[in-house]
């Protein structure tokens, strides 16, 4: 239940019962058919609320070629791009498939991003595996491919999620710009950035700061320590922190102790 609230933002359809008498095709199959008929709905209350103002932009005679429509899922905040003209001629057709558009090539560039960050981790920590009389290029490519899956099972859900749970604001038609691609380095957020650092260089010279105590969080565990992990399909076993590392990173699994 919590998960199609936070996921497909609908309740369960389900009482527990059903939900175990059933098997996991046919949850599947019902789910996807009541999660899909709230999306084309929202879609198309999306459409509906756009088109006046697409409309009366388009009619204005500014010559935009694009517009940038925000999005949002109350999380992450996202600008579709879409084509004025056809958008005003198919109803705000345009507006659905932009942001469709937009929202998965968002998801896949920061979660590829995201995982060759990962990849590089890797690289370096299975190096160590030569002191375990292991290869650690077997180990490399076995750990790759597991991060490979896991990025795929991450990019169709925040896409799912995002497509389902996003909205957008009401916008006054008189604040509709055009859609720009973008211009590299912003000079204002510099100067601005710039200002501050000289500011706290200022302060700096003036005397010594008093120093705060540091405050840990968390014990740090060490790499040959014994800690006990759940996996995600229910399994508990007791390994070395280091033998389980990067699959905690990808969530495979969790600290129960």
């Amino acid at each position: 239940k919590l998960e199609l609230m936070k996921s497909l933002a609908i309740e369960s359809p389900y009482t527990e019962k059903e939900f175990f008498a059933l098997n996991s095709a046919e949850i599947v199959e019902q789910l996807f058919e009541k999660v899909y008929k709230n999306y084309r709905e929202k879609s198309q209350l999306i459409a509906d609320k756009a088109y006046p103002v697409i409309k009366e932009v388009f009619e204005r005679n500014i010559q935009f070629e694009n517009i940038a429509i925000p999005i949002t899922d109350g999380i992450k905040s996202i600008n579709a791009i879409a084509n004025l003209k056809k958008a005003s001629e198919n109803g705000g057709k345009e507006i659905n498939l932009a942001i469709e558009k937009s929202i998965s090539l968002g998801n896949i560039d920061e979660s590829w991003k995201d995982h060759l960050r990962e990849m590089d981790d890797l690289k370096q920590s299975v190096q160590t595996a030569t002191y375990e009389q292991k290869d650690p290029l077997l180990i490399y490519k076995f750990e790759s491919f597991e991060l490979f899956k896991t990025m795929l099972q991450k990019i169709n859900k925040d896409i799912t999620s995002f497509l389902i749970r996003g909205n957008l604001p009401l916008q006054d038609p008189s604040t509709v710009q055009e859609a720009k691609a973008p211009r590299g380095i912003d000079n204002t957020k510099l100067k601005e950035e710039r200002t501050d650092l000289l500011a706290q260089s200022h302060s700096d010279t003036q005397g010594p700061r008093t120093a705060e105590p540091v405050k840990r969080e968390e014990k740090k565990i060490g790499r040959n320590e014994k800690i006990k992990v759940r996996y995600n399909d229910g399994r508990i076993v007791e390994k070395k922190y280091k033998m389980v590392e990067h699959e905690l990173k990808r969530g495979a699994c969790q600290i129960i102790n």
